[in-house]
């Protein structure tokens, strides 16, 4: 795979940390827990949908786009970091914001909500959960246009083939870390929402021949529709990035039994992660995607699904200006 031939912004000066967790790891009593810190990414407050947008804004700006446009749940990260990406390039940015939870849109919430605000966003249109989204950014895209816009639509989650090579890029990233550091990763778990970041790590690890298995924790999907979603994104990016061979459907790999009663809806066991990481090494989750990631580490440990000598790395995808829109859920009980 050759991804110096892709035209990409840079939003990160340097790698994101690969850190070992050793309280965790002690408290969880496992395998050696570790963390790529990819909520130290470039942007706003950081997040795995910088590296994505560093291929989607190279794009938009080689097409001659002035406004961009592009979707998520109400408190998306992910619109968040597609705002700033637009305010860094100079351009305008327009949100659809789906409300998937009836009621869960508030225009004065702090979070993300609050960050749409402060950075300035041209338009929020919110619209009801089940919305046929693309058919809505196009909408927003034509009434940009007949303005004398030039408009960019990106998908939610910035989770196309163009987008998820951002993860390809990751992948490679860590297994260069992995030699540096002399320190074999048996297994990867990351959370799989709109599917890039899971994908794009399936894509990169296999089409490098590293053998590592990936896990995504599901935060809304069911098992068997995100497993063939993603397996149709993964091969989609490995032919962009110039891999030879598709990825085989046995690489993908999803659990949705932590995902409680829906997305954005709060579970014990996410409250307990997002208290035990804090609590334990000063990192920050969020109750969205990283909490009940964190959630699934820490019950496929309790499974004894790996070995007490493995080296499992935890991928942060960031989200922490959301615990501030939920502080009640975050807070709930005394888990740690």
């Amino acid at each position: 795979m050759q991804l110096a031939r892709i035209p990409r912004r840079r939003y990160t000066s340097a790698p994101t940390p690969l850190e070992f967790l050793p309280r965790l790891s002690e408290h969880l009593g496992g395998p050696r827990v570790y963390v790529k810190r990819d909520d130290l990414l470039g942007l706003a407050s950081g997040g795995n949908k910088t590296r994505k947008l560093e291929f989607l804004m190279a794009d938009a700006l080689a097409q001659g786009a002035d406004t961009i446009i592009t979707t998520g749940a109400v408190q998306s990260n992910h619109a968040r970091l597609t705002l700033a990406a637009a305010v860094k390039e100079g351009l305008k940015c327009r949100l659809l914001l789906e409300e998937r939870v009836p009621g869960s849109y508030k225009p004065e919430a702090s979070g993300n909500n609050l960050l749409f605000r402060l950075l300035g966003a041209e338009q929020i249109r919110v619209v009801p959960g089940g919305t046929d989204l693309m058919q809505a950014m196009q909408e927003m895209a034509d009434q940009a246009g007949s303005e004398g816009r030039v408009p960019y639509i990106i998908p939610g989650g910035g989770s196309n083939a163009l987008g998820a090579l951002g993860y390809i890029s990751c992948a490679e990233e860590v297994l260069e870390q992995s030699f540096e550091k002399s320190l074999p990763i048996d297994h990867v778990i990351c959370a799989s929402g709109s599917g890039g970041t899971h994908a794009g790590l399936v894509a990169g690890f296999y089409g490098s021949h590293s053998g590592v298995p990936v896990t995504g924790i599901s935060v809304r999907a069911e098992k068997v529709d995100q497993e063939e979603k993603l397996h149709v994104l993964a091969n989609a990016t490995s032919k962009l990035a110039g891999a030879e061979h598709e990825v085989p459907r046995g690489m993908i790999t999803v659990r949705d039994d932590f995902v409680g009663p829906g997305y954005s809806l709060p579970t014990a066991e996410m409250t307990a992660a997002i208290q035990t990481f804090a609590r334990l090494e000063g990192i920050l989750l969020d109750p969205v995607y990283t909490g009940k990631a964190a959630a699934g580490l820490i019950g496929l440990i309790q499974e004894g699904v790996f070995e007490p000598q493995d080296n499992v790395l935890f991928v942060h995808t960031g989200g922490s200006p959301a615990l501030y829109a939920y502080p009640d859920e975050v807070l709930a009980g005394d888990h740690a």
